[in-house]
């Protein structure tokens, strides 16, 4: 699925930090303090974070229970789709396994659905059946994302893509700011390291300075299309892969560009099926 923010505002944020695209709403809650972590159900020492190199060859398909014939050493699929069979069976082929998780909307088709209060719920995304969240309620949505991570960590995954990151930048109903991202992201962070999970930054090119160490590889889309890629070198320069896909462009418009900024890139359907063209 595509989850793409307003580029241009975006950068000017990340300039003068001011409250984002959307209008009014009630005063800030919690947003001067992160929670402390909690421990999961099943707590275990976790193991050593998976690291990607720049330039492993990905599939990325959100469509559905996965696929496993693309001979690539890195599969990024639903958290919730898939079962721990499906990740045993790609870790049986040797591949890594990243599992997408929603951190930022409230999805109702979601089994966990009902865990949102009312009150973090915003305006639609753009997405049927999904609205932004208050990603300045850390108190309400951390025990929340850390038993999505949980889900992730007990089917076996190696690392999380969490998506929509960049509520900032959009009309969410609330007056979220770059600070309040910016702390919200590091949250997320922090709770995939606490299991053992590597962690990918999803977008938000404008913080990419901020959050680049802590966030062990990023997933980038149309970074050719709105001449951003550039952007997305603090990544390579600190040894992180950079997982990037194009939706329009052909790939003789990006994949030169990609192979000289060591991006891991390739053309796919909007869709996120099992379709790929690597450059």
């Amino acid at each position: 699925m595509r989850r793409r923010a307003c580029t241009a505002l975006l950068i000017a944020l990340a300039v003068a930090a001011p409250t984002g695209c959307s209008g009014s709403a009630g005063p800030p809650v919690d947003s001067n303090s992160s929670p402390p972590s909690r421990s999961s159900a099943t707590p275990s020492p976790p193991g050593p974070v998976w690291k990607p190199r720049p330039g492993l060859a990905w599939q990325w398909q959100l469509d559905g229970r996965v696929d496993t014939s693309a001979d690539v050493p890195v599969y990024d699929i639903d958290g919730f789709e898939n079962l721990a069979a499906d990740v045993a069976r790609l870790h049986r082929a040797g591949r890594k396994v990243i599992c997408y998780v929603n951190v930022g909307a409230w999805e109702d088709f979601r089994p966990d659905r009902d865990d949102f209060p009312s009150s973090v719920l915003g305006e639609p995304n753009g997405w049927a059946g999904e609205r932004w969240l208050d990603i300045r309620r850390l108190t309400v949505l951390r025990p929340i994302m850390e038993r999505r991570f949980d889900m992730c960590r007990d089917k076996g995954f190696d690392a999380v893509e969490p998506d929509l990151v960049e509520g900032y930048g959009n009309d969410t109903g609330f007056p979220l700011t770059a600070r309040h991202q910016l702390r919200y992201n590091r949250m997320i962070a922090a709770i995939a390291h606490e299991r053992g999970l590597s962690v990918g930054l999803k977008n938000d090119l404008p913080q990419i300075p901020q959050l680049v160490g802590h966030f062990d590889f990023a997933v980038n889309e149309e970074c050719a299309q709105y001449d951003e890629c550039g952007e997305l070198s603090p990544f390579i320069a600190a040894g992180k892969a950079v997982f990037h896909v194009e939706y329009t462009q052909p790939r003789s418009g990006f994949c030169a560009e990609s192979r000289r900024l060591r991006l891991s890139s390739m053309l796919k359907e909007p869709e996120l099926g099992v379709w790929r063209s690597p450059c």
